[in-house]
């Protein structure tokens, strides 16, 4: 049963603030997952060493320095997380005692997690997906509950414990695998660049060139676009106010990940979504790291979810007719 109310969508924007996630400190954030681990995409991107398919992440602030330095950078594999189960450890079993468990989704993403204006239903990629992975741990549909969460705030919720799960378009970072734990990928993404349709601007480089550009706090964009020759960055708490700025003309183009760009040209036919993409990754769901066994329930659910169809399912369904691609392109791991 859906259960966020406008009060609670109120209360999580409200709450949302800018923070930027802390530079790594170590390089071995996988060794915080040594017990069991399982590398899921064994050889290259594509489980079988050809160099096609999702890049790994950019290095972490202290491998770069490591590099610099002349050390050997120790890897960051996002395709690592626990191997599946079934069995409901200390973590499931908390959950299920409480009768309820919390899932942090997005609200303003349209075809991947918002509420549908004629229905009043949440739907959407991740919504799917959410539900499904509540459904299977919970074994009642009415003991899921969806919280509203800012992109900014999707680590802070995870840690503070406002939620157990996070299905919100979130980026698998190997700075962000030093904080939480994430499931297998279910997703493979990259930035892209919206602009007005009057814009100029024929390409990515282009279009931040000297301009004034908007992303996400917390977003893998706001990253990119640090690095990018902007007159002006500004950050919002979610992408959805991005569209709206450069609505109001205040801002001359938006980055974020491929698919919620796709949704956003979908929603507003005066934009569009320029050629060229950077930063390849991949999506997870984001949990405690100490919440093993809820980690290793969730990849059960999304192996299963993509072997009965499901995911091609929603793909279909959600974001075929806007990135008119093959599904089996953004599918992280071949089976």
């Amino acid at each position: 049963m859906d259960t966020v109310t406008e009060r609670e969508e109120g209360q999580a924007r409200g709450r949302g603030r800018a923070t930027a996630l802390r530079a790594a400190r170590t390089a071995a954030a996988l060794a915080l997952l040594a017990s069991g681990v399982l590398a899921l995409g064994a050889g290259g991107p594509h489980g079988d060493g050809t160099a096609d398919g999702p890049a790994r992440a950019p290095l972490t602030a202290q491998q770069a320095e490591q590099e610099q330095s002349g050390q050997a950078a120790e890897p960051c594999d996002l395709y690592r997380s626990v191997p599946p189960s079934t069995e409901d450890g200390a973590a499931v079993k908390a959950i299920k005692a409480r009768r309820s468990l919390v899932v942090g989704i997005d609200l303003n993403s349209y075809r991947w997690g918002s509420r549908n204006p004629n229905t009043g239903q949440l739907e959407g990629f991740d919504i799917d997906l959410a539900r499904a992975i509540g459904t299977a741990i919970m074994g009642d549909p009415d003991k899921v509950v969806f919280k509203a969460v800012p992109t900014a705030d999707r680590i802070k919720y995870i840690k503070e414990g406002r939620v157990d799960i996070i299905v919100r378009t979130m980026s698998i970072t190997c700075d962000r695998l030093q904080e939480i734990a994430f499931s297998r990928p279910y997703f493979t993404t990259s930035q892209r660049v919206l602009v007005p349709r009057t814009s100029p601007a024929k390409s990515l480089d282009e279009a931040l060139n000297g301009t004034t550009a908007c992303a996400a706090n917390g977003s893998s964009a706001l990253e990119e676009l640090k690095t990018r020759p902007l007159k002006q960055l500004v950050p919002v708490e979610n992408n959805l106010d991005c569209l709206v700025l450069m609505q109001l003309g205040k801002v001359d183009a938006t980055m974020t990940d491929d698919g919620l760009a796709a949704g956003q040209a979908a929603q507003d036919q005066t934009v569009k979504v320029l050629d060229g993409d950077v930063r390849p990754g991949v999506m997870g769901v984001g949990m405690l790291k100490e919440s093993t066994d809820l980690t290793a329930r969730v990849n059960q659910v999304i192996n299963d979810y993509y072997a009965r169809g499901a995911w091609r399912g929603a793909y279909d369904s959600w974001l075929k007719p806007y990135l008119r691609d093959d599904a089996d392109r953004h599918w992280p791991i071949p089976r």
